[in-house]
């Protein structure tokens, strides 16, 4: 089709003159795994990062879709890898998943599947934990799921209970290799009810709005780094975040390329970082 008469088309130039520019980086958001520590330990120049937002006063959060561990137990975890980081700029799936739930159904009930942080999270949101005729089945992670806990799960779904799950992501590492996380899981469950579950963890921007709601930031002037396209970058860029993609983790420049949306910016970690806070 040609151009249409009396009308001009923007040049590159023009269009990029069209697009808003960002604010400046006021809080901050970052990934764990594959950002911070890899592989159990730290990536190089974390720790001084970590330092360094703690030290410039601006208000920032550590984010992970694990919802094994509490923030106390991660604050721990991470202090034995020489990162010294306060338990409350700690967010989990978990405390997502309890603070959505409490905001949905207040005093509600739940049957769930999974470790501490989660139980910690939805006990401290005013949740019941039970078996018997509960609101929701509440899937998180786990090292030890059970055949009984899944049937469990399939039956009061079955029964009209509501579907959550923490997080997404189909496997997880280990010393050993990779292990079946919350999303396969949860796939096996879907198969067997015909239910699908709501999943509150990342990339649903729904861990970003809670986690900026959290430290009062405002996304036009907060960045999230991840090391991971499919999530922490997805993640950001629809909840209208500046995205930085580190290469200490999952994702190569060569993958990030493949994906149809881009982050606003990649480097090579965390250290190339600590000069702009």
């Amino acid at each position: 089709m040609g151009r249409l008469p009396g009308r001009l088309l923007p040049t590159p130039a023009a269009t990029r003159s069209m697009m808003p520019e960002r604010k400046a980086i006021e809080s901050w958001l970052t990934d764990m795994d594959g950002v911070l520590v890899h592989e159990g330990v730290p990536v190089p120049g974390a720790p001084e990062f970590v330092q360094r937002m703690k030290t410039s006063g601006k208000p920032f959060l550590i984010l992970t879709n694990n919802s094994i561990y509490t923030p106390r137990d991660l604050q721990a975890r991470l202090h034995r890898m020489g990162i010294d980081v306060p338990e409350q700029s700690i967010w989990t799936a978990a405390l997502a998943t309890a603070q959505f739930l409490s905001g949905q159904r207040p005093g509600g009930t739940a049957y769930v599947i999974g470790e501490a942080g989660l139980t910690t999270a939805m006990h401290a949101a005013g949740y019941v934990l039970t078996e018997f005729d509960p609101d929701y089945v509440v899937l998180g992670e786990t090292r030890t799921y059970s055949f009984e806990q899944i049937t469990k799960a399939i039956r009061l779904i079955g029964g009209g209970a509501k579907f959550i799950c923490t997080n997404p992501d189909a496997t997880g590492p280990s010393n050993e290799g990779a292990l079946p996380a919350a999303g396969s899981v949860a796939a096996m469950i879907s198969k067997a009810t015909g239910v699908e579950p709501y999943f509150v963890g990342k990339p649903n921007p729904m861990m970003m709005r809670s986690a900026l709601n959290t430290i009062e930031a405002h996304s036009e002037s907060t960045a999230m780094i991840g090391d991971r396209m499919d999530t922490d970058v997805l993640c950001g860029l629809e909840a209208g975040l500046e995205t930085i993609l580190v290469l200490t983790g999952i994702s190569t420049r060569a993958e990030a390329d493949r994906y149809p949306f881009r982050p606003s910016r990649i480097v090579n970690s965390v250290a190339d970082l600590i000069d702009e806070i």
